[in-house]
């Protein structure tokens, strides 16, 4: 099984962006930790991110093409991309966040994503990506 993890907007800048918030690993650590965890339950992790939404789509289209779900950390782009959104709901995922996005700005608290997700993990630091990947992992589609 395969499983593709989306990040979005400016998680590229992991370890180095608002570490009180987001903690002090860099996206390439990220990157290496969750594909370790992949390989130890039996999954194929790949990890990519993206400031450009144009490209995140593709991404999305290429996962839904090859059957592959999805953890998607869409960054801003939750709160407001509708196409995204509609990409999104091509393929099976679940949401993450880094943080508690309820306990910080009010434009945080909406996402266009979490309707279609089987899924959302909010606030559980970087393992939340691993919760993510484990439920993925179990084909469990809780969305019923």
């Amino acid at each position: 099984m395969k499983v593709l993890v989306l990040n979005g907007p400016n998680l590229g800048r992991l370890g180095r962006r608002q570490p009180e918030i987001y903690g002090a690993t860099s996206h390439d650590q990220l990157a290496a930790r969750l594909v370790d965890f992949g390989s130890r339950i039996g999954v194929d992790v790949e990890v990519r991110q993206s400031d450009h939404e144009g490209v995140f789509i593709e991404w999305l289209h290429e996962a839904a093409d090859a059957g592959w779900p999805c953890v998607i950390n869409a960054g801003a782009w939750t709160h407001y991309s509708h196409a995204i959104a509609d990409a999104a709901a091509l393929v099976t995922y679940v949401e993450v966040h880094i943080s508690n996005v309820y306990a910080r700005e009010g434009f945080r608290h909406v996402s266009v994503l979490s309707a279609k997700a089987v899924g959302v993990i909010v606030g559980c630091g970087l393992d939340g990506y691993e919760y993510a990947i484990s439920h993925l992992a179990r084909g469990v589609d809780s969305r019923a």
